[in-house]
């Protein structure tokens, strides 16, 4: 996963598992040249979004092991991980990465959606759950986009 290797690697350049938003900008802008400072920031709110970071006590704190996470020698992420994904394409994502073909997997949400009623992001999760994928992380945006409609 793109995102999460470019979240990793300030947390390993720096030997650290807590950073301040200030590190971790600088880390992707200036120390990698990856991204401009504002592009950096979005990196920081994508990743929030995505449960990849958290705060805690104004830093940032990764929810899995930086170190754990394989990025190749010559890795730079792309344009992508300035995108927000939505909950539906978030649920997807997890659901194909655990081997689901995607066209599958679609046409298997789509009839949840119309056999239950559902939003696409609620058919989603149900579909994932009941292919045994942990989508725990990505329940609770899915949640927030049907309360928000």
């Amino acid at each position: 996963m793109s995102l999460e290797a470019t979240v990793a690697v300030p947390f390993r350049q720096e030997g650290r598992d807590r950073l301040g938003d200030g590190e971790f900008v600088v880390a992707l802008s200036l120390d990698r040249d990856w991204f401009s400072p504002d592009q950096a920031k979005r990196v920081v709110d994508v990743a929030l979004g995505r449960g990849l970071l958290e705060r805690d006590d104004g830093e940032l704190v990764a929810t899995f092991d930086p170190d754990a996470v394989d990025v190749p020698e010559e890795f730079a992420p792309d344009a992508d991980v300035l995108r927000e994904q939505s909950a539906f394409e978030q649920v997807l994502d997890r659901v194909t990465d655990a081997g689901v073909e995607k066209q599958a997997a679609v046409a298997g949400i789509n009839e949840l959606q119309r056999e239950l009623g559902l939003t696409i992001e609620a058919a989603a999760v149900v579909y994932a759950r009941r292919e045994g994928v942990d989508v725990s992380g990505v329940a609770g945006a899915a949640r927030n986009s049907v309360l928000d409609e």
